[in-house]
């Protein structure tokens, strides 16, 4: 059986980059498919706001992550990558998170080495890294927990310095993760991401955010195995919604808002109505209850 983990893994081999943008919810995760990306990265920052309404400082729980991964990977065919925190724990919690996000359906996940509870290095200038030995730990104890061996393990190395990054990333690499990510604030510039493409030997996964949102495009695909947006999708609806809403509670009106919505009749046809309504017909040989409406 061909699963999205094997489908993401021969895609790799390809050495084509696969491009993504962070879901945050099975809704955005769906428009994220239907946009035409490669695959859905979730994204920890957006599940923080979006299920606790909180900062991304590991406030939710490993099950409330799940929970939100697991939505997204039901609502959508193509591959989803889940941002899996510190694993929340040592290397035996690894274990667990690895057992559960793999029967979520994912087709990788990432593990970061920060030191628990964990900062988010968007926000933070500095964060507490693991040592060395404790991040190798987490991702031999999460090769050890897959049963799936095309489950993409995906080892995050929290650290700003490139030099640092690097011994990190080997190490890593060593202990067998199938990808480095770096976080944004180690490579801002086109020489950091070329001098960290050099020293590590397998694909690289990048977050474009922060200052590597300025970097071409090109560029990144030349360097990174897969390369995502975590926080477009989650920011843009934020600032839209702030703009709607500011005007729909002053005009105490729909009809001149600053932001356009789309029809619900498109939504409608987008979230898959028609496909139940054939569904409801097929299995029960009458119309849909929406049509007597």
């Amino acid at each position: 059986m061909t699963t999205t983990a094997k489908t993401m893994r021969e895609r790799l081999a390809e050495g084509r980059t696969l491009w993504a943008a962070g879901a945050y919810d099975a809704l955005s995760a769906r428009l994220i498919e239907a946009a035409g990306f490669d695959f859905v990265f979730t994204t920890g920052f957006g599940i923080s706001a979006s299920v606790l309404g909180e900062p991304d400082v590991e406030l939710y729980t490993m099950t409330e992550n799940l929970n939100a991964v697991r939505q997204m990977a039901f609502s959508v065919a193509c591959p989803v990558v889940a941002d899996c925190d510190t694993g929340y724990g040592n290397a035996i919690n690894v274990r667990r998170t690895v057992r559960e996000f793999e029967s979520a359906g994912v087709a990788g996940l990432v593990i970061e080495d920060q030191e628990v509870p964990k900062r988010c290095p968007a926000i933070k200038a500095k964060v507490s890294l693991t040592p060395i030995d404790e991040g190798v730990s987490k991702i031999r104890a999460a090769l050890h927990a897959r049963r799936d061996p095309d489950l993409l393990i995906i080892a995050r190395t929290d650290a700003v310095d490139v030099d640092e990054a690097i011994d990190r990333a080997q190490a890593y690499t060593a202990a067998g993760a199938d990808l480095i990510q770096p976080i944004a604030r180690c490579i801002p510039t086109e020489r950091d991401l070329r001098r960290l493409k050099a020293g590590v030997s397998i694909p690289l996964s990048i977050p474009v955010n922060m200052d590597v949102e300025k970097l071409p495009p090109q560029l990144i695909a030349e360097v990174a195995g897969i390369a995502f947006f975590p926080l477009v999708p989650l920011l843009t609806v934020a600032a839209a919604l702030q703009a709607n809403l500011a005007a729909l509670h002053a005009a105490r009106s729909s009809q001149d808002l600053p932001l356009p919505r789309m029809g619900i009749g498109a939504f409608s046809a987008m979230i898959g109505f028609p496909r139940l309504e054939a569904l409801h017909s097929m299995y029960l040989g009458e119309a849909s209850p929406q049509d007597h409406h």
